[in-house]
């Protein structure tokens, strides 16, 4: 920026933005001072001040009542942008080290069409496969689990390439989901492979894969010599083949 930007009306705004953008994720400056800093971010209102807002989500203040505080004037001030946010969202998400605030402002701002689109975002930045850290895959596989409006068979047939995702928790929460959306033509069978895996260790998942099928009268047709093999004895097959708690 040259000496007659900086003096300029544009240049001014540019220099106050970067500051405030600064100032709002520093976690050595004074609550008061990175409060304002937030306040005038909102104000400000663009894209790139909005992102900024986002970013103060990612940073933890050691004073926890004033980080609550922080984090949570940050998203009432999102949320108050409503759909007009969502580009900014979609930027910010790409960057975020967690999902669990955004992903509660796309509740709050987002149509079911948005939520949808979001998902084909986040399953394409976290394929299934091996990731350093894993949370915010967990995190957004919880947050499918809880939006039932959700489109069933695309959410499964996002979600079953996860049954084999290198990290139990990815796989477990995966299962949870599919319990939300199911659909038996995708799931089925996925879901009976990955019970009678021989290098699946997870108990908790064989038990949650086994309740899936007994709360929703699937059978395990093609299967049922290697589930038996597996079947934990809290469950039973019945004549058909259907998943039954004793």
């Amino acid at each position: 920026m040259g000496l007659k930007d900086l003096f300029s009306k544009e240049g001014r705004a540019k220099s106050a933005l970067a500051k405030n953008l600064g100032r709002a994720v520093n976690k050595h400056a004074q609550s008061f001072d990175r409060q304002k800093a937030l306040e005038a971010l909102a104000a400000e209102g663009s894209d790139e001040a909005l992102i900024g807002l986002m970013r103060r989500f990612d940073m933890t203040y050691d004073k926890s009542i004033e980080d609550e505080n922080e984090k949570t004037y940050c998203y009432q001030a999102l949320k108050a942008k409503g759909a007009a946010f969502i580009p900014a969202l979609r930027q910010g998400m790409k960057e975020a080290q967690s999902y669990s605030w955004p992903l509660r402002l796309l509740e709050d701002v987002g149509s079911p069409s948005d939520l949808a689109a979001f998902v084909d975002d986040l399953v394409a930045r976290h394929p299934a496969g091996y990731e350093r850290d894993p949370s915010r895959k967990i995190q957004f596989i919880q947050w499918i689990a809880e939006q039932d409006q959700l489109p069933s068979t695309q959410m499964a047939n996002h979600l079953v390439a996860y049954l084999d995702d290198v990290d139990e928790g990815v796989r477990f929460h995966t299962v949870a989901a599919l319990k939300v959306h199911k659909d038996e033509n995708v799931a089925r069978e996925p879901l009976l492979k990955r019970f009678v895996n021989p290098e699946e260790e997870s108990l908790r998942l064989r038990l949650r894969i086994l309740e899936l099928f007994a709360d929703a009268g699937w059978a395990v047709t093609g299967y049922r010599p290697s589930v038996e093999a597996r079947l934990p004895e809290q469950f039973l097959l019945d004549a058909k083949g259907l998943v039954k708690k004793r």
